[in-house]
């Protein structure tokens, strides 16, 4: 796949922007195409993702948009703080135990717990054992935005089937409920589209969010010791600043994809109709630039993330304690392996020890 790459911030913000000209129809379009062999095994499982939110336009969209987005109000978001520091903690207590004999990783150990726990609360749906969860959905990503041969492809597929089900089975049980899934029941969505909504959202409320922690505490333990350093990140006006650095930077999702409608042009380049457009979200600022530069790694316009402000208040809070609770840590053992997907990327691992 060729694309036409936009790293440009206001170019980026205005094919955003521009909704009539360029759409999200790409969005969740596997980069690779899916062989017959994966689209028999998906199909198998009535595996199907009909435009709702991220890949949506139109009345509908902003119609499902308003619901999804009652479930992660400002307020709703701030008043979720205090159970944030409670589960980081609770997950450090154990942490600095497991320390005392040796390195850890610190995203295995703190940061992967924390999303998931946060996203059922806020939505009233539950989610599955935290390490099926993590499986679903690097599996998931792998399959729609990674580069998998057919023999891969089928194990991905297998484990995208499993989820699949298990959320038509969740969108079943949360009907009359006041859960996400029952309230986007209750407004008329069918199984299929509640099912493609929850797809992702499950994903993008825990996955993307864990790899964003990983990346933030990852960068804030190169910072090393001393003045400005890792331990510094304990006040929480320094935390927010690291976050908002690292989204700047080098965000979970660093680039997103769009189409264009029809022949158009941008900022006198011509864009054919049917381009594909890869807009680079994060990465692309000059060093100066505005506080809110950091804003572009959730995106803008119509298609802004809902939980925008929930994913960096969670980072935040987690790095903040995490600093708190552990200010001596230093990087250990060799440099992580990192995820690179066509829009995701952070380390895999955090590993980190405390100098006794």
């Amino acid at each position: 796949m060729s694309y036409l790459v936009i790293g440009e911030p206001a170019q980026v913000k205005e094919v955003m922007a521009r909704t009539d000209d360029f759409a999200p129809t790409n969005a969740l379009t596997s980069v690779v195409p899916l062989a017959p062999a994966t689209l028999r095994i998906l199909s198998k499982a009535r595996f199907a993702l009909p435009p709702v939110l991220a890949s949506a336009t139109g009345a509908q969209h902003r119609a499902v948009r308003t619901m999804v987005g009652k479930f992660f109000t400002p307020a709703k978001v701030a008043a979720i703080e205090p159970r944030v520091r409670e589960l980081s903690q609770q997950r450090l207590a154990a942490a600095k135990l497991e320390l005392a004999h040796g390195p850890l990783d610190l995203g295995d150990a703190v940061g992967r717990h924390i999303p998931p726990v946060v996203m059922a609360e806020l939505t009233g749906q539950p989610t599955p054992d935290v390490d099926l969860l993590n499986r679903w959905s690097r599996d998931s990503l792998e399959l729609f935005w990674g580069w998998p041969d057919p023999e891969r492809q089928v194990e991905l597929a297998h484990s995208a089937a499993e989820f699949y089900v298990w959320l038509r089975q969740e969108v079943a049980a949360a009907k009359g409920t006041a859960s996400l899934f029952g309230v986007l029941d209750a407004a008329g969505l069918t199984s299929a589209q509640v099912c493609s909504l929850g797809y992702f959202l499950v994903i993008a409320g825990q996955e993307t969010t864990s790899l964003l922690i990983n990346t933030a505490l990852y960068r804030g333990l190169k910072l090393g010791q001393g003045i400005g350093g890792w331990a510094s990140l304990a006040d929480p006006e320094a935390a927010r600043a690291h976050i908002k650095a690292v989204l700047a930077t080098e965000s979970s999702v660093h680039t997103w994809r769009r189409a264009a409608l029809h022949d158009t042009e941008l900022q006198g380049t011509a864009i054919p109709a049917g381009a594909e457009i890869l807009l680079e979200l994060t990465g692309q600022h000059p060093e100066n630039a505005a506080a809110s530069a950091f804003s572009l790694a959730f995106g803008y316009g119509l298609h802004r993330c809902l939980g925008a402000k929930l994913a960096e208040l969670e980072t935040a809070l987690v790095v903040e304690e995490t600093a708190r609770a552990l200010p001596g840590l230093t990087p250990a053992g060799d440099p992580p392996q990192w995820l690179r997907l066509l829009s995701f990327q952070a380390p895999l691992t955090v590993h980190a020890t405390q100098p006794h």
